[in-house]
């Protein structure tokens, strides 16, 4: 019988009952956010998982054992501060041993962030269950909080002891799909986007994405809020900036993040401010008036540290309490209150406007995912109407080449922002900006680098669908000719950046994620094996999206203001992701879709594609990894097509997370073997860790000066014998920055691009964990090390090609060697680095 704890000082161990073995621990919480922190009225107990209690069909219970001491300790790049409490529980000689710790918050109302909790067994032997969760007071939650140990169990090999309370973990972590959902909730489910817009304000309303054939969406997680009376269908918002929305405990910023997130919000804000500010003083708000103005105004060299009073005053409304906003307050005292350099204009501030680096980019930039091998011209458009384009404008500039020759030998190339635009740009012209659709051929040249031979950019006809009016503009570098081909290569990366943050980075990585995220926690139990290899890919994604949604995806939105499509964006985005297929996301499969790579997907047609050359390293590192821990613990196709988990995953991602792409057959492998499960799971780590890598963190670095990246355009091309063409022609730098974004939209976007790009302190990087306690299968660490070497491997292959010089594609004019697909194994750099995979879309 367990003795009383108050006949000891709850700071020591206590004695240890008659009859009875002392298991002692640690308990490892964060508690900087200004809370309450866990102390004796939390509790643990245990769960046996060898001794069956025939009662409730579980195991064993230990009796309940409060934490005692609580030592602070600070440890990271921001000190994030975190609380050892020591734990004796008391379990009968015959106890075995435990397989789930039971954690009951016994504090009023406030949360904590519990890391983990180390147990020390007889024989010098520990067990470890990782948490990684904020566990809420029992008041609230009416349950303890079950956190099963790092043994992973396929659903036929889990101990009978741990089936019960793995069945109900997962039944309860599914919900009933009712009401709306508080913060102490772990409830995962699904929702239309149905969050994006209010019908209440004018020129606010927008469509729900996601379960009709109009408007296909992949699925959010569902928060259950009140809906308004107008239309009944769109989900209301307590704030215009929601920092209050519901996300599972487990998918929310660790203490760490947290801090350091606002902190680079506080940050970009300021330097957002202050140029706007000084501007305003000056009653200059519109427009730069040269490049030369745009670098002072927002770069220049780093003035005395100076945060700005309004946005710290706004910060104090808005964090979770004020200790926070007092921590924050500290971490932002050295800010500089201009923009840092971007990589682009670093080394040389003019090489960005070449025809070199405008094609490089294409390969080696922030969207290098969209150019295609041209195979037939002139091109045609889906609905079969050909381009203007013609023989005449590029014969001549093949190298001797003609074009049929050019073709056959696979050196044209396009890239293609056409066929998806064109039904939008009349509606999406209508709201004051001048966006053509466009197409771009390039050569490539017999030094491996590409060279744009001609641009047609396109606006629909008036009243005759097929009546679409095109110009063509051809490369030149002096006098008129000169000045309406970089107007004309800024109309194209519009395009291409329009795509980028809305489709390469947005929908094809965040968005569709999240509903594997979800699939996952209502599916598979955290004993799974595919659970545990998977869990580091989902990091941070629910939080990130559900900020996305609140701040820069919905009505009026930092998105709707700063990129060309508007209110037309997510609408933009659902018509592509219609198209969207699960199989074609794998590296191979997306190059060979493209016509960049040969039919088995190992041989490029450019040789120094940068973004292909290291992706396709970093792509068959994952696969080694994935095959050889799914060929771990799956011995036969039969237990993959048997492990019913396994098969209700697949089922809820298909079906219900992407259900409006389960009518597509070839978007989906079956799962009924272990080659087709290594090639599924691959292909979303893929997708979560290096193509995020790839299309986020260069974005400050190449668009962090708009002139090589605008985002949206306010005047078309002038027409030959117009007011605007004689303006062209008196002042050809200054109609070309009235053409591009305004200065309150050029810093808007730095606000936005600048966070985007920024590495924390607390990020895991692919072939990185937490720490080495989340598994204790010695096999299963030990191919993970493999995993790690390979990866090192591709990290020395990388720095090789960038001192390569004959890769010119690898630095191009700016000098910017590409390592947005370094894995950076051992890395701890935080900021703007321009490498590093992290695990998961966490940013």
């Amino acid at each position: 019988m367990q003795m009383p704890f108050c006949l000891w000082d709850r700071n020591k161990a206590p004695p240890t009952p008659e009859n009875h073995v002392a298991i002692n621990g640690t308990v490892v919480v964060s508690c900087h956010l200004g809370l309450s922190v866990p102390g004796k009225t939390t509790t643990l107990r245990l769960f046996s998982s060898t001794q069956i209690d025939h009662n409730t069909g579980k195991g064993r219970l230990s009796a309940e054992a409060p934490l005692r001491g609580g030592k602070k300790t600070k440890h990271g790049p921001g000190k994030t501060s975190t609380m050892t409490y020591q734990v004796t529980l008391f379990v009968d000689p015959d106890f075995g041993t435990p397989g789930a710790v039971v954690v009951k918050n016994g504090l009023k109302n406030d949360q904590f962030f519990l890391r983990h909790v180390q147990l020390e067994l007889a024989e010098d032997r520990s067990i470890h269950f990782e948490c990684n969760s904020w566990v809420y007071p029992y008041k609230k939650t009416n349950s303890d909080r079950v956190f099963f140990v790092n043994t992973s169990y396929l659903p036929d090999k889990t101990p009978e002891t741990l089936r019960l309370l793995r069945d109900e973990e997962l039944r309860s972590l599914r919900g009933n799909g009712r009401g709306e959902r508080k913060d102490w909730e772990r409830i995962y489910d699904y929702d239309y986007y149905n969050d994006l817009g209010n019908p209440e304000k004018e020129d606010h309303a927008r469509p729900v994405l996601g379960g009709t054939a109009s408007f296909p969406y992949p699925r959010r997680c569902r928060t259950g809020r009140p809906v308004f009376k107008k239309d009944g269908v769109t989900e209301t918002r307590k704030h215009v900036i929601n920092l209050d929305f519901y996300i599972p405990p487990d998918e929310r910023f660790s203490p760490t993040k947290l801090a350091e997130v606002l902190t680079l919000a506080v940050q970009a804000l300021t330097h957002f401010v202050v140029p706007e500010a000084r501007a305003l003083f000056h009653g200059d708000i519109s427009n730069f008036k040269s490049y030369e103005q745009l670098r002072r105004d927002l770069y220049n060299k780093p003035q005395t540290p100076v945060v700005d009073g309004m946005v710290m005053d706004k910060l104090k409304t808005s964090v979770p309490s004020h200790k926070t906003y007092k921590q924050v307050n500290k971490m932002v005292k050295e800010t500089p209150v201009r923009f840092p350099i971007p990589q682009v204009i670093e080394h040389d501030q003019e090489a960005w406007r070449t025809d070199q680096e405008f094609a490089r980019e294409i390969l080696a930039g922030l969207n290098p995912v969209v150019i295609k091998r041209l195979e037939v011209f002139p091109p045609v458009s889906s609905g079969g109407k050909t381009s203007t384009i013609t023989t005449s404008h590029i014969q001549g500039r093949l190298e001797g080449l003609t074009v049929e020759k050019a073709l056959v030998q696979n050196r044209l190339y396009i890239l293609d922002h056409h066929d998806y635009l064109m039904p939008y740009l009349e509606r999406i012209n209508k709201l004051g900006v001048c966006i053509y659709a466009s197409r771009t051929l390039l050569f490539l040249k017999d030094d491996g680098t590409l060279k744009p031979l001609v641009i047609e950019l396109s606006l629909p006809g008036q009243g005759v669908a097929d009546d679409d009016i095109s110009r063509i503009f051809l490369p030149a570098t002096q006098g008129m000719d000169g000045h309406l081909w970089q107007l004309a290569k800024a109309h194209v990366t519009v395009n291409d950046s329009g795509y980028h943050q809305l489709i390469s980075h947005w929908l094809f990585t965040h968005a569709t994620v999240e509903p594997f995220i979800i699939a996952t926690k209502r599916q598979l139990s955290a004993m799974h094996p595919i659970h545990k290899l998977l869990e580091p890919h989902f990091k941070d994604n629910m939080q990130i999206n559900t900020l996305a949604r609140s701040i820069l995806l919905s009505a009026g939105g930092i998105l709707e203001r700063t990129m060309y499509p508007g209110k037309y964006a997510m609408e933009m985005s659902s018509a592509i992701y219609s198209k969207w297929r699960f199989t074609e996301q794998s590296l191979p499969n997306e190059l060979i879709k493209r016509g960049m790579a040969s039919r088995d997907g190992l041989s490029l047609y450019i040789p120094d594609y940068p973004y292909a050359v290291d992706g396709l390293d970093v792509w068959h590192a994952i696969v080694g990894w994935v095959q050889s821990y799914c060929s771990h613990f799956y011995h036969s196709d039969a237990a993959v097509g048997g492990d019913r988990e396994l098969q209700a995953w697949w089922d809820d991602v298909r079906h219900v997370g992407h259900g409006d792409r389960r009518g597509d057959h070839a978007c989906w492998l079956e799962l009924d073997s272990v080659a087709n499960l290594a090639e599924s799971l691959s292909t979303l780590i893929w997708i979560a860790s290096a193509l995020h890598a790839a299309v986020n963190f260069g974005q400050y670095g190449y668009a962090g000066f708009m002139p090589n990246r605008p985002t949206r355009c306010r005047r078309f091309v002038p027409m030959p014998g117009s007011a605007e063409m004689t303006q062209l022609e008196a002042d050809p730098e200054k109609f070309f920055l009235e053409t591009v974004p305004d200065r309150f939209t050029t810093t808007l976007g730095l606000t936005l691009i600048e966070v985007l790009s920024n590495h924390t302190s607390d990020e895991l990087y692919l072939g990185q964990r937490a720490t080495s306690a989340w598994t204790d299968d010695g096999e299963v660490l030990l191919l993970l090390d493999r995993f790690r070497e390979e990866l090192r491997r591709v990290e020395k292959r990388i720095k090789e090609r960038n001192r390569d010089e004959r890769l010119k594609n690898r630095k191009g004019p700016v000098k910017v060697p590409y390592t947005l697909l370094f894995p950076d194994v051992g890395g701890k750099e935080k900021g703007i680095t321009g490498k590093g995979i992290p695990n998961s879309v966490s940013i």
